[in-house]
């Protein structure tokens, strides 16, 4: 029998101006994300162009985290798992929305660019394996209904 996790957060708008959504330019998008265990709060809002904050995440730039962080840890899984040592791990995840006429949009794609330090060349063509591995195994890639593919750069550095 499968197993359920259950996740909760706290979203809590900021953003009334004294008028609250009085009208359409009235309210600020700004709100709290947070949660009961959770040390500090993100700081959100809407995509500028859609009158939010450019200096607060967005729910388009988190959904991108969400893909790129579960990528991230099922590869750092895997490889541990294999005895491939990772030194370094950065992604760079580009997303696509399509914005309709009546204002409702869609994620059509997202590539996760995830650029990958290793400590042994010759495990290069087995951490991109995992990579492929990871993409069937993340959460997050298996829930949402647009591709996500993913790019792998593999460096090769003995450093740690």
């Amino acid at each position: 029998m499968p197993k359920e996790h259950h996740y909760q957060l706290t979203v809590t708008w900021s953003g009334n101006r004294g008028s609250g959504t009085s009208g359409y330019g009235a309210y600020s998008r700004d709100h709290e994300i947070g949660g009961s265990q959770k040390r500090v709060s993100i700081p959100a809002s809407s995509d500028a162009a859609f009158r939010g904050d450019s200096t607060r995440y967005n729910p388009e730039e988190l959904l991108l985290a969400s893909l790129s962080a579960c990528h991230m840890l099922w590869v750092l899984h895997l490889c541990a798992e294999a005895g491939i040592v990772v030194t370094a791990y950065q992604d760079s995840p580009i997303g696509t929305m399509r914005e309709n006429e009546d204002g409702s949009g869609e994620f059509t794609a997202v590539v996760l660019r995830p650029r990958m330090t290793i400590t042994d060349g010759s495990s290069i063509e087995q951490a991109r394996a995992l990579h492929r591995q990871a993409h069937q195994m993340c959460f997050i890639a298996r829930s949402v209904n647009f591709a996500v593919s993913h790019e792998p750069e593999i460096v090769v550095s003995a450093r740690g």
